[in-house]
């Protein structure tokens, strides 16, 4: 074999690089399993009471009483791994890594192995167009956008463009520009033609979009997720959302599909604050440590009584945990006992970093619009310490603490996050708010050339700015979009005529998304979830464990087949095998790839693929061998013939791969991304690192042994009489074919993805009658017919609805799965609640709308036809004649 050295170096490279890759999987987890035992621990020596020994007899305090200690577990593993990012592992070759950057180049594993939720979100462009339109009453515009509405959710094309077709219907001689020019005179011109419009139109969509991108991607990062996935789709004007592990649907809901609330408040300066600091400081001081063990002992299971007597004890929760987030395990020596010495002192200054003033050239103060910086690891505990009754009472009553948004210098985001404090006076609702900025933009300033951002207001905006900039000269006003401070700018002067310029050494980067952010409150395009998926933890490991059972089966299954039937040769096989699995899932890692319950699919197909290789080598070395040719030439033919059918399966089998995943989505690019690796990595392993193995041994003069006494039997009697029974294979193919023509008249009977929504997966106590359970889901779903699929057993069901998909009431999804919570009550125990249902027995639900459904069907369709043109054009091209 040619070329043998280049293989050998390849091979030995991917072997590094893949095991280099997996190292980080191997280092996290294993710094996490410890972080686990020890909260498992903590929990233990600080709780040793079971919640059935704590409240014998009564299922609703222990079911309490275990949430609490599920939420201190949950509290004390996250502080343990946030407080240890930087502690130093070591990987593969001895080599150290922190584990924050461990965990960042680590496998990423999907939604539905893990649980989390997953959104797609369609921006909705009517507010914008209304805005654009100086909210115009014009009956035409008006029944245009509800036409537009109305096809946008069945149908995949763009709002501008449906908007543009309806208004040419309801008004054929009306001008768009009439509608549009008047408030946005630098976009559009009364004279222009409706496709000059519709250009400037479909401009300031994109922007829109853009801006709720942004926002959407800011929101995401207060989740705290480790591994958050978005991805933006313009064309298309669809947000794609996965949130790893976050299992609280409604707040996720809710929170991202809230309009933009951009406000403008005045803050406090340290100095204002000096006094109240020392205070809270104080009071934190007696909280955190200042009690003696006995009454912070008592208090704590004070704390946990409270707690587990009632689920809205909000205060005493947050009190319980932050009491047991300073406990120490490592000092502890009896059962309950926090082990917290009288003498420790604590102090908010631990926590906040705070910024002094400075002085100027005439001994001025100079405050900082920030009091101070926090770690982002610390800012929820921060959060929760300053809402802690006793320190909050030391600060002004209508404060609220903010934070800013980090510094991002030279690429490089910072890790401290600047506080501000807030003055509300007491409202929810700023003085100014977002709908009094007309415009804003990047602009340079015309006497330094410094990047500045230039903002005007509408004439109610420009009354009030002017009153706020007057009393607040020589201070900052805080710029905050969902309750993130942007910036907090000086004011040097009061701004009387509503255009002001907002300078603080930004980048032209930075000048340009604090513009977006200030226009995000002018222009309203909020994000509507149109796909909705929900998967939870105990699904996610039934899905991790049911996979590695079946990728394991399978491989297992493999290994020993290709020892029982090529005898020494096979091992070479399983090699090649066993190399292509390693580069597969080292290269996916290394790409950041995600991998997915259909990604271990496409897995397991690949040892399929990678084995069909070697079959088809070996067989053909085993004819040339039983023809009476020697070793050598054997292999050599062997090799030299098997290539053209072993190069047609992986090259037909990758257009395909490719077609799926450019019309694919979600889950089936996961399974083609594998598939695609896996088969070029299967060509380079069952080719060349194979043969190069064979000739290694053959260079050793051994020659490797490619029968049994099992294949040899099979082999000498093969004689299969494949051309006699052609005509009876015609029939079938006949018989099959009319049928699958007659299925498209039939129609199929598609899934939630095609037609729209929602399943949910439910498991119950016991096996359950799924004909019983489909007649009361009828009844309760007021006649619709669901389609019920057991998953694994009887006691898992998949149960699919589309009642009342295409309604557009927000509270739709809660009156859906409450009805089908109704139509399982006789499955379920009396005294059940929606929260319990939806915490212990609903594992999975997926809502899908119908504008999504169509997208995805669309795609489908796409996909099989492409993939049925480009393999004729290739059997076409490669074998040269029409009948093939």
């Amino acid at each position: 074999m040619q070329l043998k050295g280049l293989v050998r170096f390849f091979t030995i490279l991917l072997i590094l690089y893949s095991l280099y890759e997996l190292s980080y999987t191997w280092v996290v987890r294993s710094h996490e399993k410890k972080m686990e035992s020890r909260a498992k621990n903590f929990v233990n020596v600080n709780f040793p009471t079971k919640p059935e020994q704590k409240y014998p007899g009564d299922k609703d305090l222990q079911a309490l009483y275990q949430d609490t200690l599920t939420r201190v577990y949950n509290d004390r593993l996250k502080r343990l791994l946030d407080s240890t990012k930087d502690v130093t592992l070591t990987y593969s070759f001895g080599g150290k890594v922190s584990y924050q950057k461990a965990k960042e180049e680590e496998l990423n594993l999907g939604l539905d192995l893990q649980g989390g939720i997953n959104v797609t979100m369609e921006v909705e462009l009517v507010g914008l167009l209304k805005s654009m339109a100086n909210n115009s009453k014009d009956p035409n515009f008006l029944k245009a956008l509800d036409h537009a509405n109305t096809r946008k959710a069945n149908s995949n094309a763009d709002f501008v463009t449906l908007f543009s077709e309806e208004y040419k219907k309801v008004n054929p001689t009306g001008r768009l520009a009439s509608l549009f020019a008047a408030a946005n005179p630098d976009k559009i011109k009364i004279n222009d033609s409706d496709d000059k419009v519709i250009s400037a139109i479909r401009a300031e969509a994109k922007d829109a979009f853009n801006r709720t991108f942004r926002v959407l991607r800011t929101r995401i990062d207060q989740f705290g997720v480790a591994q958050p996935n978005i991805n933006p789709d313009a064309d298309r004007a669809i947000i794609t959302v996965e949130l790893p592990g976050v299992q609280d649907k409604e707040r996720v809901r809710k929170y991202l599909q809230s309009s933009a609330n951009l406000q403008f408040w005045e803050v406090y300066n340290i100095g204002e604050l000096n006094q109240s600091i020392t205070k809270a400081d104080e009071a934190f001081n007696v909280i955190m440590g200042g009690k003696s063990k006995t009454d912070t002992v008592k208090a704590t299971d004070t704390a946990a009584k409270a707690i587990a007597k009632t689920d809205t004890a909000k205060k005493g929760n947050d009190l319980l945990t932050k009491e047991l987030g300073s406990a120490d395990t490592s000092k502890t020596t009896k059962a309950g006992d926090l082990n917290r010495p009288a003498d420790i002192k604590e102090s908010l200054a631990k926590y906040i970093q705070f910024f002094p003033p400075s002085q100027d050239a005439k001994g001025t103060l100079i405050y900082y619009s920030a009091i101070g910086s926090v770690a982002a690891t610390d800012t929820a505990i921060v959060r929760s310490y300053l809402n802690i009754d006793a320190v909050r009472n030391n600060f002004p009553s209508d404060i609220a603490w903010l934070y800013g948004m980090p510094s991002n210098r030279e690429g490089k985001k910072s890790d401290l996050i600047p506080l501000y404090a807030i003055k509300t006076l007491g409202r929810d609702k700023a003085k100014l708010e977002g709908e009094a900025v007309k415009d804003a933009r990047q602009d340079y300033d015309p006497t330094t050339g410094q990047v500045q951002v230039e903002m005007s207001m509408t004439t109610t905006g420009t009354r009030i700015w002017g009153e706020m900039t007057k009393a607040n000269i020589g201070k900052p006003i805080a710029i905050v979009l969902d309750n993130i401070v942007y910036s907090a700018p000086n004011v040097n002067n009061a701004i009387e005529n509503g255009v002001s310029s907002i300078t603080g050494g930004f980048t032209v980067e930075e000048a340009t998304d604090l513009a977006n952010i200030l226009k995000a409150g002018k222009l309203p395009a909020p994000a509507k979830i149109v796909q909705e998926q929900q998967v939870g933890p105990t699904l996610g490991k039934d899905a991790i464990n049911g996979g590695l059972k079946a990728f394991s089966i399978a491989f297992i299954v493999i290994f020993l087949l290709m020892l029982v039937y090529y005898n020494t040769a096979g091992w070479i096989a399983n090699i090649a095998l066993i190399l292509n699995l390693l580069f597969t899932v080292g290269v996916l890692i290394g790409l950041g790839a995600t991998l997915t319950a259909p990604g271990i699919a496409g897995l397991v197909l690949t040892i399929g693929m990678a084995v069909d290789t070697n079959v088809i080598i070996y067989e053909r070395i085993k004819e040339e061998l039983t023809r009476g040719k020697g070793y050598i030439p054997a292999i050599n033919e062997g090799y030299k013939r098997s290539l053209p059918p072993v190069l047609d399966g992986h090259i037909t089998t990758l257009l395909t791969a490719i077609i799926l995943f450019y019309f694919g989505l979600g889950p089936v690019k996961g399974f083609a991304t594998t598939q695609i690796l896996g088969l070029l990595l299967s060509l380079f392993c069952g080719i060349l690192v194979s043969r190069w193995i064979s000739d290694w041994f053959t260079n050793k003069k051994r020659h490797l042994e490619y029968f049994t006494g099992v294949s040899r039997k099979i082999f000498k009697h093969a004689n299969y009489k494949f051309i006699e029974y052609r005509k009876v294979a015609y029939a079938i193919s006949f018989v099959v074919l009319a049928l699958g023509i007659a299925s498209f008249f039939h129609g199929f009977d598609e899934g939630v993805e095609f037609k729209g929504g929602r399943s949910y997966v439910v498991r119950f106590d016991k096996p359950v009658d799924e004909e019983q359970i489909r007649a009361e889901l009828k009844t309760a779903l007021e006649g619709d017919n669901v389609v019920i699929k057991t998953i694994g057993d009887t006691r898992t069901l998949d149960i699919t609805t589309a009642y009342k998909i295409e309604s557009n009431d927000p509270n739709t999804d809660e009156i859906v799965e409450t009805r089908v919570m109704e139509g399982l009550k006789k499955q379920l125990p009396a005294d059940i609640t929606f929260a319990k249902f939806d915490k212990q027995y609903k594992l999975k639900s997926k809502t899908v709308l119908p504008s999504i459904s169509d997208d995805l069907k669309k795609g489908a369709v796409k996909a099989t036809i492409f993939a049925i043109l480009i393999i004729f054009i290739y059997i076409f091209i490669r074998f040269r004649d029409w009948r093939y």
